[in-house]
């Protein structure tokens, strides 16, 4: 365990643009490639880091977040001063809830009495990648930085979307703008920018002076906005390139805050080589694992016979859950989650089903993503008629129908 350092967590966005999806969980407690939370992620890039003094700061809608960390992460031994502590919001300042990013850390300064490390690392509990920040905090260490930022390459002609960083040759912060229209690139190579990845280490000294001098300011208290800009020229403020231990190419980050965003980091899981390694042993990404038997494909008959559909119990290039049951209907491309039934002659394809969902007989599921529980009835299709869709459910911009929990027939 990496002894001067501690984590904190930001898990409170509301994710409005992943509703109906967070109609009932926090952005960060959404289920992800069929097991996992997203959550999960950043927790295991922590405890792959050896960095095990976390505190979790979650705000919306918190309670099937809270679950899934006692379920899951309860690992921690605090007799050798290890913890994960998830810590809502208690308006200890004024009557306000959190203000912004930098906000939810002020108000929780007063963790930092008993614990007392040198440097304080910052993470999104909601972005999906591998990251050794031990790295990360050697590097801020050997640059003698009081703050470091983890940036990732991206295309100029994509940068506006981002928080895009300037720097020098050295890799020091010289210039940082959210979402601008004319992105600064790195030096040397003019089609390619320094985005922010949301990932931050601060000399503990630093960062509380920054929030103090922040929070009684009419700002956003963003530490992208606010807090990082306002260091610059008065701190040394370094860059770190992403280090991707992911073993792919190109890098993999991505922030899944939207519904398209969702459904494309899903489908990366499933491609022959996926793009997001799930599988690497030196790397694993830990979660909560239900008391669900393991998944079972039956009727194996041909898909075709006599012009007639037949039961194929089948899944080709998808991720099957514990628990889940092919009952003579086909699945390609697609990501289920635990303790899905998926019945005679119905076919699911390019889609996210979510834990307990059931397709009956005979129906056709298409691009959807399909939330937990719900009971598809026979002779159903989802998918194969948007304008149809759209008068039930939610569908994105590239076409994706989103049906919630709860959905009625």
């Amino acid at each position: 365990m990496i002894k001067d350092v501690l984590a904190f967590i930001l898990a409170g966005g509301a994710g409005k643009r992943l509703y109906p999806l967070t109609k009932d969980r926090a952005k960060p407690a959404v289920p992800f490639g069929g097991i996992y939370r997203i959550i999960d992620f950043t927790l295991s890039n922590c405890l792959n880091s050896n960095i095990r003094r976390i505190f979790l700061f979650p705000q919306y809608k918190y309670e099937s977040l809270d679950r899934h960390l006692r379920y899951a992460w309860n690992i921690f031994s605090n007799d050798v001063g290890e913890y994960i502590i998830s810590i809502p919001p208690q308006q200890r300042i004024d009557e306000n809830w959190y203000q912004g990013t930098a906000n939810a850390i002020f108000q929780n300064l007063h963790t930092l009495e008993n614990e007392k490390p040198k440097y304080i690392i910052i993470l999104s509990g909601d972005h999906i990648y591998k990251m050794d920040y031990s790295e990360m905090l050697e590097f801020h260490k050997q640059k003698g930085a009081e703050i470091t930022v983890g940036t990732i390459e991206v295309e100029k002609n994509n940068a506006s979307g981002f928080g895009i960083i300037q720097v020098d040759t050295d890799m020091r912060i010289i210039g940082f703008e959210e979402k601008p229209a004319k992105p600064k690139i790195i030096p040397g190579h003019p089609n390619i920018c320094f985005a922010s990845m949301g990932v931050y280490i601060f000399n503990t000294s630093i960062l509380t002076e920054l929030l103090e001098d922040d929070a009684w300011q009419n700002t956003e208290h963003d530490f992208g906005r606010n807090i990082i800009p306002m260091a610059l020229g008065k701190k040394v403020v370094f860059g770190y390139n992403f280090k991707d231990v992911n073993q792919k190419s190109p890098k993999y980050w991505r922030d899944v805050g939207t519904l398209d965003a969702y459904w494309e980091a899903n489908m990366d899981l499933v491609a022959v080589d996926p793009q997001f390694n799930l599988y690497d042993q030196d790397w694993p990404i830990r979660t909560y694992h239900p008391q669900s038997p393991p998944a079972k494909f039956v009727f194996a008959d041909e898909f075709i016979s006599h012009g007639k559909r037949q039961r194929f119990g089948v899944a080709v290039d998808s991720i099957i859950s514990n628990g889940c049951i092919l009952s003579g209907g086909r699945v390609q491309n697609s990501v289920l989650s635990p303790d899905i039934r998926i019945n005679s002659y119905s076919y699911v394809m390019q889609s996210v089903l979510m834990e307990g969902v059931e397709i009956g007989r005979y129906s056709r599921i298409r691009k959807a993503i399909i939330d937990k529980g719900v009971q598809v009835p026979p002779n159903t299709e989802i998918g194969y008629n948007l304008e149809k869709d759209r008068k039930l459910y939610t569908v994105t911009p590239s076409g994706i129908v989103v049906v919630p929990k709860n959905a009625t027939f």
